[in-house]
């Protein structure tokens, strides 16, 4: 969304808009920030204007995305708040730094850095087992070199499986930020083919734990887990949209396997 797009949404549409999607009340909304539902109601007409302490507020008690909360300020007519720094920048060198430790930490498994809207930001030497035979195309976003019929997905053996987890979690997002980019992958996602049955709950069989990634690689069966992991106390845009997803050897002959080749 553009700054002018932003200004052509009133702040009391927007702030409407969020507390619907957060299939809130006026009263349930009221309650958490702690004014009167005839404020809010105000707030939402235009009948009152907020202070930025209360836009602030509002935002997170709606637990509002940083990105989110500079759009409704601006919609308030304040200036934004939170700073969307390049990683290139001198100021994101200590992030930069850290993420390359955990990049170079973990090979030989692979692991990823990717942006808000799944876009490969970076990886390490070990993603190159996932990676090899697929469209170079597709390899700059992680969901779709996974799901599309010339990147991954014909290689993972519980397709359906893997790619109901996957899109069971672009949904959550979507809920969370509302985004309309990312509404607009999963309906992507959606239209490509899948030769398997999705399971619309994730349920366990005997002895599971966790959805694996199993795919053929070399001539055999590896098995994954992953572990996403986020910044804790982000207060840049950049930062807060950043998730690194790491890969472990679900089975010990995945972990001999990675051990062997990169030796």
């Amino acid at each position: 969304m553009t700054v002018a797009q932003i200004h052509q949404r009133p702040f009391g549409e927007l702030l409407r808009g969020w507390r619907e999607h957060r299939r809130l009340s006026q009263l349930d909304l009221s309650n958490r920030v702690e004014i009167s539902t005839r404020h809010i109601s105000f707030l939402e007409t235009g009948r009152a204007t907020p202070s930025r302490d209360m836009v602030l507020h509002l935002s997170e008690h709606l637990d509002l995305p940083l990105r989110e909360r500079n759009h409704l300020l601006l919609a308030a007519g304040y200036a934004p708040v939170y700073a969307e720094s390049p990683l290139d920048s001198p100021g994101m060198a200590a992030v930069c730094e850290a993420i390359r430790r955990l990049l170079s930490a973990h090979d030989p498994y692979p692991a990823v850095v990717v942006d808000r809207a799944w876009e490969l930001v970076d990886a390490n030497e070990g993603i190159a087992l996932l990676a090899e035979g697929v469209d170079p195309d597709l390899l700059g976003n992680v969901l779709r070199a996974s799901l599309h019929p010339e990147g991954l997905a014909p290689h993972i053996l519980n397709l359906g499986e893997w790619r109901a987890h996957l899109l069971g979690r672009l949904r959550r997002q979507i809920t969370h930020t509302a985004d309309p980019r990312l509404t607009e992958l999963y309906a992507e996602l959606r239209g490509y083919p899948c030769d398997q049955p999705e399971p619309e709950v994730e349920l366990p069989g005997p002895g599971d734990i966790m959805v694996p990634l199993r795919v053929r690689r070399a001539g055999r069966e590896l098995s994954f887990f992953s572990i996403v992991a986020t910044f804790g106390t982000p207060l840049d845009i950049t930062v807060s949209e950043l998730a690194i997803e790491s890969f472990y050897p679900a089975d010990d002959a995945t972990a001999a396997f990675l051990r062997d080749t990169s030796s």
